[in-house]
């Protein structure tokens, strides 16, 4: 049987909010049974790996914390190649300074080499208005992800994107972007699995981050509907996935349960 793998997004993927998409544990299962490594892949740099376990166990979805991998890990090891044993302030929460301490990195709130963003409900306009002024005076400025919202049971609330948006236009200096769809974070992800490029497929129910940065890594595709993008709404950009399917249940096994050719 050909070797592959799984890259799967979260939320919109494994569960809605505090509820779990129905057939999703079973997809699980048989990718364990079947011995098919994955990783999950999330977009969210506020938790930890170990939180992120916590809250997938809640819901009755086991999993190990080196199955995890989140952007602020990707940023984390990014930074920590680029500028060993660096200095940051951050805006953001315990997932990306937890994952910046890992790489060595030191935590400070002046005469930084970055200043890097995440999202969070703990932030405060101070933290941007400090995070300006570093950057203004030569720290470079790292976002976690470009998300402009993040989806709560309340509704949505300004994301990453957001954020390091009011520090980009006050500075007029851009941001650089290490979580889906940045190569940077694809590529580390695969590398983790031990995957080649045409053995890792990516599952997701976005098409701007988890779909764009697969079909740009040249990976296997799919879009499921479980999350907050139609069909329709995803005939409306330029790129396609490989496949569309409702769920993590509805993926055909043939797409991924072939034989090598002789």
């Amino acid at each position: 049987m050909e070797r592959v793998g799984f890259l799967l997004d979260m939320d919109g993927v494994l569960y809605r909010g505090n509820e779990v998409i129905p057939g999703a544990e079973g997809f699980l299962r048989e990718l364990r049974e079947r011995s098919i490594p994955y990783l999950f892949l999330t977009n969210n740099s506020q938790r930890t790996q170990r939180d992120v376990v916590h809250k997938l166990a809640k819901l009755g979805i086991p999993a190990r914390e080196e199955e995890v991998f989140t952007c602020a890990m990707a940023t984390a090891r990014f930074l920590a190649h680029q500028q060993p044993g660096g200095t940051a302030y951050v805006i953001g929460e315990s997932g990306l300074v937890n994952a910046l301490h890992g790489e060595g990195f030191t935590i400070a709130d002046d005469e930084v080499d970055y200043v890097v963003v995440g999202e969070g409900r703990t932030l405060t306009f101070e933290m941007v208005e400090k995070g300006t002024r570093l950057v203004d005076k030569g720290a470079r400025l790292i976002a976690t992800n470009m998300d402009t919202t993040c989806p709560t049971e309340a509704g949505i609330r300004p994301g990453c994107g957001a954020i390091v948006s009011m520090i980009e236009r006050a500075t007029q200096r851009g941001a650089f972007s290490v979580g889906k769809p940045s190569p940077v974070m694809m590529r580390a992800a695969r590398t983790q699995l031990g995957l080649r490029t045409d053995e890792t497929i990516m599952v997701g129910d976005t098409m701007y981050t988890d779909i764009l940065g697969g079909v740009q890594m040249g990976y296997r595709t799919v879009l499921v509907l479980s999350g907050h993008t139609t069909r329709s709404a995803a005939d409306l950009f330029a790129f396609r996935p490989d496949l569309i399917c409702e769920s993590l249940a509805e993926i055909p096994r043939e797409f991924f349960l072939t034989e090598r050719a002789a």
